[in-house]
């Protein structure tokens, strides 16, 4: 809308007088009317002129544009009255609501960031020449995407008290599609060879449905340059496109796009030399970038040569190093001399660290992670690592971090830390009653976060009719500034294995023990622990496998008592963690290895191995697709003699296999099983009346064997594989608390004490009832889809699995729900 300036003079009271242009006059009073939203003195500010000032016309037409570069008001005029001079204005209207119609490929928000960026938003005057500005950059944004059949207008609708409500209405049309892509030029490599670079579809058939042919000017462009890099990368360094040229239809609903293109010839590196300040370590960088005298040129060797100096400066404090190559080419012998010219800037300091983002986390648990430190010189990898330690804290979602100028200073720079929170423990509480379990209570808490701390801290009791259970465990992984940490723990625990698909026993035991941890480097730790635990055994059924234990430890003047033993466990274990994430990581792996034994003066001694991997490697950039390994080996024993007896791992410390590291397989169902051994008598020589005279043993070869429920054993071994994929249907914000994979597993457990070979002399149908329980090699394997979720009430996980091997007693689950199991 073309807007009309007026200068105007005349009488208010009727009375005329001279044109303002042919005299001036001293100003004895100023005035400004029709002002609504604009206060006085805002207005005043504008204006140049001041009581008692001398003024003519052309004073009068600069104060008018001034008042118009204000930006408040549409219409202007200026009167004189004597000699005040009176400027009569119209505000422009205020913008009292912005909605959007029939927009699809841009999104609401997308479009308010773009007027916003235009001082075009609720509550601000309106500047209608902006708004033509805008409609002609839309219309020109659906075109770089392919609508050229796109309109866009803007209507403006006036409301009371001089607001205006502004509707931009949207036309998109269809998208046009790429007909054909034709390269000019290209003698060594084919268009079918060059085009399986782009990401642009040409001429797609129907069947492809599933593929997009849609224009796009950056993606034509993006294309463009894969080529273009894909000729400099094998040494074709005098490579151009010359030229670009898009064709639309004459419906407007697809378009060719021409390229025209230089091959050139081959160019080798003569060799490379550097110019500028590499603070003393040339020979290092020279040995590291991946330049070669002799190769072939490669643009990508060179911007990675680039990249490495700028990234290893970055690491002494000079953030803001330039480092730009040179090449010197000699076309006569197709070789190029390239230069790096480096220049290391500034060494840049840190100023301040902010952290933000963090409700619940206390800033002092945040700030312990970061090796960049306050007044240090800011180094890259110093950032990159604080934001990885940070990150791996399980109650971290995201982690973020922004490098901010300070105003005014070359060499300081703020970094504003910016993290995401995320459920760190779990909860849970019930009262149920089930056939299998009976009455059933139970209420648990268990927090990585406590109270901001970072400390960890859990409490559970829980009861059922075969298991009582009540711990407690507090771990602060900072009892000393330097990462040295210290936990604790108390529990009682009576249980009775019979209610869990295992051999009859009764378990009541109790304990204390504690634990410190010292760090190595940033991903090593080791471990020691000490416990002490009082435990009573009774009940015990008589199988093959506890009658160590019995012959051991049997009072033979009360053969019905328990066993009560004290063990004193030593602990030392080793971890390595490089995961880039506390929970559902993508990248890097986890490592343990455990050694638990008890001491000589213990009641029982043994000791228990553990080794436990998994490793993560992101397939795409973005690392929505993860492939993941995982493997666990356990191996237990005793040593030492006892009462004349060889000490072997008890039979309640064997190992076991649990649902989730073996899904679609109850749990402990694919355990050994215990063995009764039952000699057979034969009957006396009845009297001559038919009574029994007796019996008399009969011999070994004609014992029963009879097979219990599961009992485990002292060595296991577990294996998976995962593919972690995007899960469909869910907003990008929720992909860092959501996970779906498709996964294998594998597990066995076995007892390298049993020997299958004591059991030969034995008929042929009672070895049948027999496996050998020594044998590694009896895996079952698993295969399914599995979703997990952290929930405010802890982690969730759902599994649905098929096995693939089994055997023919083996309980198996196709679908499984459990609470705080995460992988």
């Amino acid at each position: 809308m073309a807007i009309k300036k007026h200068l105007a003079v005349s009488s208010l009271l009727g009375a005329s007088f001279a044109a303002l242009g042919q005299n001036s006059f001293i100003v004895e009073d100023l005035k400004v009317e029709g002002l609504q939203r604009v206060a006085l003195g805002a207005a005043l500010t504008h204006i140049p002129i001041n009581v008692g000032d001398n003024i003519d016309e052309y004073t009068i037409s600069r104060t008018i544009k001034a008042l118009y570069r204000s930006g408040h008001f549409d219409n202007i005029k200026a009167l004189r009255d004597g000699n005040s001079v009176i400027f009569r204005v119209t505000e422009r209207p205020t913008i009292s609501m912005i909605e959007f119609d029939g927009n699809k490929d841009i999104k609401d928000e997308q479009l308010n960031e773009s007027l916003d960026q235009q001082d075009i938003r609720t509550g601000e005057p309106l500047d209608k020449t902006v708004l033509d500005n805008i409609e002609k950059g839309l219309v020109e944004f659906f075109h770089s995407i392919g609508k050229y059949n796109a309109k866009v207008e803007v209507s403006i609708t006036k409301l009371p008290r001089n607001r205006v409500k502004l509707l931009f209405e949207f036309d998109e049309g269809d998208a046009a599609s790429i007909r054909q892509i034709n390269l000019v030029g290209n003698e060594l490599f084919s268009d079918e060879e060059l085009l399986k670079l782009a990401e642009s579809q040409q001429d797609l058939p129907w069947w492809k449905f599933m593929s997009s042919d849609r224009y796009q000017k950056q993606t034509i462009e993006g294309d463009l340059e894969k080529i273009r890099s894909y000729y400099l990368d094998r040494g074709y360094l005098r490579f151009n496109i010359d030229s670009t040229q898009v064709s639309v239809s004459p419906e407007r609903d697809s378009v060719y796009v021409t390229a025209n293109i230089t091959e050139g010839v081959k160019y080798k590196v003569k060799g490379f030399d550097f110019i500028g300040d590499l603070l003393g370590r040339e020979e290092l960088i020279r040995s590291v970038i991946p330049l070669k005298t002799g190769e072939l040129y490669n643009g990508s060797v060179v911007t990675s040569s680039e990249e490495f100096i700028k990234s290893y400066l970055a690491r002494f404090g000079y953030a803001n190093a330039e480092v730009r190559t040179i090449p010197e080419i000699d076309d006569e012998n197709k070789e190029v001399q390239l230069t790096l010219s480096v220049n290391p800037g500034k060494r840049v300091y840190v100023r301040r660290i902010i952290v933000g983002g963090n409700q619940n986390t206390s800033d002092e648990v945040v700030r312990r992670e970061m090796t960049q430190l306050e007044g240090a010189w800011l180094s890259n990898q110093s950032l990159e690592r604080s934001k990885l330690q940070i990150q791996r804290l399980p109650y971290m979602e995201s982690v973020d971090f922004n490098v901010v100028p300070v105003p005014g200073v070359d060499d300081q720079v703020d970094v504003d830390f910016t993290v995401k929170e995320q459920s760190a423990g779990s909860f849970n509480a019930g009262l149920a009653y089930g056939s299998y379990l009976g009455l059933q209570f139970n209420i648990g808490v268990s927090e990585s976060n406590f109270l901001g701390t970072g400390n960890q801290i859990g409490f559970n009791i829980n009861t059922s009719r075969g298991s009582e259970r009540i711990s407690v465990s507090y771990t602060d992984p900072y009892f000393t500034p330097d990462g040295v940490s210290q936990g604790s723990s108390i529990f009682y625990s009576n249980y009775d294995a019979s209610k869990f698909s295992l051999i009859d026993y009764k378990s009541k035991s109790y304990g204390i023990g504690t634990n410190i941890g010292f760090p190595i480097d940033a991903v090593n730790r080791i471990n020691f622990g000490v416990r002490w635990v009082q435990e009573e055994l009774s009940d015990i059924a008589e199988y093959e496998q506890t009658r160590v234990i019995r012959e051991t430890f049997l009072d033979p003047n009360n053969p019905d008592a328990g066993f009560d033993f004290t063990k004193y466990e030593l602990s030392a274990g080793w971890s390595r963690v490089t995961v880039n994430r506390g929970l559902f990581p993508t990248a890097g792996s986890r490592q343990s290895l455990n050694l638990t034994a008890t001491t000589p003066n213990s009641d029982l001694q043994y000791f228990k191995l553990n080794y436990d991997s998994r490793f993560y490697w992101p397939i795409s950039n973005d690392h929505s697709w993860v492939f993941s390994t995982r493997a666990a080996l356990a191996y237990g024993n005793g040593y030492g003699t006892t009462n004349g007896y060889d000490q072997t791992l008890p039979f309640q410390e064997f190992f076991r296999i649990t649902e989730m590291e073996l899904r679609g397989f109850d749990r402990n169902t694919i355990l050994p099983r215990a063995v009764s051994r039952v000699p057979q008598t034969i009957p006396g020589t009845p009297s001559h009346d038919g009574a029994p005279t007796g019996s008399i043993g009969g011999a070994s070869e004609f014992d029963q064997l009879y097979t219990a429920g599961r009992i485990g054993g002292n060595a296991k071994a577990v294996a998976g594989m995962e593919l972690i994929v995007p899960t469909p249907f869910l907003d990008e914000e929720n992909t860092s608390s959501v996970r779906t994979s498709f996964f294998v597993d594998a597990a066995n457990v076995w007892d390298t004490e049993f020997n299958i070979d004591r059991y030969q002399n034995l008929s042929t149908d009672e070895r049948a009832k027999l496996d050998d329980y020594s044998d590694p090699m009896r895996f079952r394997v698993s295969t399914g889809l599995s979703l997990q979720w952290i929930s405010p009430m802890g982690p969730m996980l759902i599994s649905f699995a098929y096995p693939l091997q089994k055997e023919e007693d083996d309980d198996t689950k196709t679908i499984s729900f459990n609470i705080s199991n995460t992988f």
